[in-house]
């Protein structure tokens, strides 16, 4: 009696501790490269940020452009203040990289590079956007990150503190003396 009984129980055991070696050898959900970089964000006393479709495509773009010219450069496809302008943001940064075909490694040189690192800390961010691309020969990925925030009240913001996106007007070209430049004056103002 105790054979066919403690077979059965010796089976479901060794049932029960395969089935839990397997779960311990099985990987946990990789971190999304918006979790990786919000887990960092946190410990570092800022906000979660999510990704955005918009600042993927942005990101994207970029890493095409660099992965096309096999060129690590803000510059590959123009001057990030307008590539970035279509994200509506009040401040952003971009961050990118060649080198490694994986996400958790390429935060892990922004992390221990300190400008790279202070745009992964842009305060109040709460988009993100993150893309890569390989280069023609498939030897080389290309990463762009695009991390931004909304715009803040006036008085509200830090100038020394936080990297921001401005942007370059062009001056009016020097004319006639204001004199000349009036036409009614009223109550003081030039018309």
């Amino acid at each position: 009696m105790m054979g066919t009984r403690g077979t059965m129980m010796h089976g479901v055991a060794g049932g029960l501790i395969a089935g839990l070696l397997l779960l311990a050898a099985t990987p946990a959900r990789a971190e999304s490269p918006a979790e990786q970089i919000s887990s960092f964000r946190l410990k570092h006393g800022e906000v979660r940020v999510v990704r955005d479709s918009t600042l993927d495509r942005i990101a994207m773009d970029q890493a095409k452009a660099m992965a096309g010219k096999d060129d690590l450069s803000h510059d590959a496809l123009g001057p990030f203040n307008r590539r970035v302008a279509p994200a509506g943001a009040g401040r952003a940064a971009e961050n990118i990289a060649y080198g490694y075909d994986n996400f958790e490694k390429t935060l892990g040189q922004w992390i221990d590079s300190s400008g790279h690192r202070k745009n992964l800390l842009l305060h109040n961010a709460s988009r993100v956007g993150i893309a890569s691309a390989k280069n023609a020969s498939g030897k080389r990925t290309y990463w762009a990150m695009v991390i931004a925030g909304d715009y803040e009240p006036k008085g509200k913001r830090n100038k020394d503190k936080e990297p921001l996106v401005a942007v370059k007007r062009e001056a009016a070209p020097a004319s006639k003396p204001k004199s000349t430049n009036c036409h009614v004056k009223l109550l003081g103002l030039c018309i």
